[in-house]
């Protein structure tokens, strides 16, 4: 098959890895100097230092180029830019390379600050009409996708043809592809579990122990289901692979670019500071007020998504953003 995967960061260099390991893939970066470095080193050195990549992968700068190697319709073009740059990407495919590939899979979690939209209503309101798209998401930290190690993702479209060329496309060596339609509710739990890591990355800087881990990360569970099943999204999707899985994963794991956020605002360091030494995108400060904004609007409590906006934007102290949470009201699970 032939695959491009548009964006070289960490996740879209390690995807493109496990690709290029059985399909003809290319992946493009919208810097030049990134692209002739990839093409000289093999390497990521920004992103996945020390991680070779396949000597079959290919790299490409110009957009209509990387466009017209996924074109026809037995090929796949999987986005991995982040959230903010969705959008326009895609006027770029419609307007200036006019190139838009028959099948569409992106990867990126979160809602678009300025519009509170999830990605599928991105490309809903750029590339209109398009049909056979859809979100690959689930619990993977990119560095062990590169170095090969074992994951589970899944392919969430209302296409057929699209769950079939990802399908085709993702599901060898040590990745296991899970196919469904639940479009919105995959995207919910990609987007929200981000805030909620940030969450338990202050409660363990804060030395609060397992118990209150554990406490946060089924509370968390609750308040993301709730938002999804509000925006459309089916309950059990909540329980899966995009839902639980990856938020297990990004509050406990050691690789969390978003669990680090909150280690370290626990640790009184200044969100700027810890942005710029972060070096990577960390889509849950970007998409924390709206996803509090679209559940003030749906009339959905979610208490711990509004604590972390409290110590990211209104200057509240962690420690106090915690005390307010124990001092709620008790009441039912």
């Amino acid at each position: 098959m032939k695959v491009a995967v548009l964006g070289a960061g960490a996740w879209g260099t390690a995807l493109a890895g496990h690709l290029a390991a059985r399909h003809d893939t290319v992946l493009w970066a919208r810097d030049p100097a990134l692209v002739a470095e990839l093409g000289a080193r093999h390497e990521n050195t920004h992103y996945l230092e020390g991680v070779a990549l396949p000597a079959a992968l290919r790299y490409e700068a110009d957009l209509a180029t990387a466009l017209a190697h996924c074109a026809g319709m037995d090929a796949l073009c999987v986005v991995a830019t982040p959230v903010a740059g969705l959008r326009t990407l895609f006027r770029a495919m419609r307007d200036d390379a006019r190139c838009v590939p028959a099948h569409i899979a992106w990867v990126c979690k979160g809602f678009e600050a300025d519009t509170q939209q999830l990605p599928h209503q991105v490309v809903a309101a750029e590339l209109a009409g398009h049909a056979s798209n859809g979100v690959l998401s689930g619990p993977s930290f990119a560095r062990e996708v590169a170095l090969g190690l074992p994951a589970a993702l899944t392919i969430a479209s209302r296409s057929a043809d699209c769950r079939e060329r990802t399908l085709a496309a993702f599901h060898h060596g040590a990745m296991r592809i899970y196919t469904g339609d639940d479009v919105v509710g995959v995207e919910v739990g990609g987007a929200v579990k981000n805030v909620l890591a940030i969450a338990t990355g202050i409660a363990d800087g804060l030395s609060l122990g397992m118990n209150a881990r554990a406490a946060l990360v089924t509370r968390g569970l609750a308040e993301m289901a709730r938002l999804g099943v509000a925006l459309g999204g089916q309950p059990e999707t909540f329980t899966g692979l995009t839902g639980l899985g990856d938020l297990i994963l990004t509050a406990t794991g050691d690789l969390s670019r978003n669990r680090t956020v909150g280690l370290q605002l626990a640790q009184g360091r200044a969100l700027d500071e810890i942005l710029a030494a972060l070096g990577h995108v960390a889509e849950g400060v970007r998409c924390a007020r709206a996803v509090l904004a679209i559940a003030e609007a749906q009339g959905v409590e979610m208490p711990i998504t509004a604590a972390v906006c409290a110590v990211l934007f209104d200057g509240v102290a962690p420690r106090d953003a915690v005390d307010a949470l124990l001092r709620r009201d008790a009441r039912a699970e």
